[in-house]
């Protein structure tokens, strides 16, 4: 039984192939779900206090 080298090295490229496009696709998952988690949320607003006004103590 002879080994067929050239099937086996094909099949090794598409396995290198495969988890090199699997990587990129995580990676580019990622910074989109960072991106999206880093800016969805609401600003709350900064109030003006009056430094005259006394109700304004804490």
């Amino acid at each position: 039984m002879e080994i067929n080298w050239v099937v086996i090295g094909i099949v090794a490229v598409l396995i290198v192939i495969l988890v090199v496009i699997t990587i990129r696709k995580n990676h580019r998952e990622k910074k989109k779900l960072t991106d999206l988690l880093n800016n969805d949320f609401k600003k709350t607003e900064k109030e003006d206090i009056n430094a005259e006004d006394s109700a304004n103590e804490k």
